[in-house]
């Protein structure tokens, strides 16, 4: 392959299929979300397998995929969630380099385990960015990011250079979807502020993440017994994986598309790692909350 362009036809977009990279930081002083991917290691991993920038753009897909056509030769990979892609009425492989025939059809059927799938695709992704990234903005996105919200009848256009040789790695076994999940966290900034017995009861109670839930965050239920907020705070800054108490004691897991402020007490945040966790959860799955130490 030498310097060709590929096109991909999307026949059906699906529930939220969006183009996500590892986000724009730097930019939260002026009151910008990072955005990105929510399972950053999931990403990372589909652009490995394909022979991309790691940093490049993927396909971030939420539970119901979309119909995609290939219209030339090209190498992809799937990662992250188990949501019953099938190539060519086939099944497709995950985790590893796909390489897809020219008129093949990709598309995506129940979602078996996690809930965000990760689609890289070989090749320089021709997209608008914003501030530099291809992620879809959290504001204005249609203006900002034009082609980051796939659309029935859009087409993805990339530049190919080179192909790799077929790339696999071990599947991970964080997107399961049953029983209660154990969530890292570290002390929060307002962590001492807290009463003995909220802390508690934050860490020994098991939640479920509501119908009320996005890419900007989790809202878990039940609220924290009892809770109230001690007085009025001035709005600190917050960052994805922050886990802050509503004034009636709700939880909220602040994801990547959350806003850069806010003054609500923050109890903990996730690791890193739990980060990658958590967004493979969808509403009703259940969750708990580990100190560590």
């Amino acid at each position: 392959m030498d310097n060709r362009q590929i096109s991909i036809k999307v026949d059906h977009a699906g529930l939220q299929t969006t183009i996500q990279d590892m986000g724009r930081s730097g930019y939260q002083a002026e009151g910008i979300p990072v955005g990105g991917a929510l399972d950053q290691q999931a990403a990372l991993q589909a652009n490995y397998l394909v022979g991309n920038s790691l940093t490049a753009p993927v396909l971030e897909i939420t539970l119901l995929g979309p119909k995609l056509l290939f219209e030339e030769d090209t190498q992809i990979a799937i990662t992250g969630a188990d949501l019953s892609a099938r190539l060519d009425g086939a099944p497709a492989p995950m985790d590893q380099t796909i390489f897809v025939q020219a008129n093949s059809i990709l598309r995506f059927g129940k979602p078996k385990k996690g809930c965000r799938a990760y689609l890289a695709i070989g090749g320089a992704w021709q997209v608008t960015d914003w501030l530099g990234s291809a992620s879809q903005a959290t504001q204005h996105a249609d203006k900002l990011t034009p082609d980051s919200l796939l659309k029935k009848g859009q087409r993805l256009t990339l530049t190919v250079s080179t192909s790799i040789q077929p790339r696999q790695i071990s599947p991970s076994n964080h997107y399961h979807n049953e029983g209660i999940t154990s969530i890292e966290t570290l002390p929060g900034p307002d962590f001492e502020s807290f009463e003995r017995k909220h802390i508690a009861h934050f860490f020994a109670q098991s939640y479920t993440i509501t119908p009320s839930s996005n890419r900007m965050g989790y809202r878990l239920s039940p609220n924290i017994p009892s809770f109230t907020s001690s007085s009025e705070r001035i709005s600190s800054g917050i960052v994805p994986g922050t886990i802050q108490i509503t004034n009636n004691g709700q939880p909220i897991v602040l994801l990547a598309d959350a806003q850069t402020v806010g003054g609500y007490p923050r109890i903990a945040n996730l690791t890193s790692e739990s980060l990658n966790i958590i967004a493979q959860l969808r509403p009703g799955n259940q969750l708990r909350f580990i100190l560590k130490a």
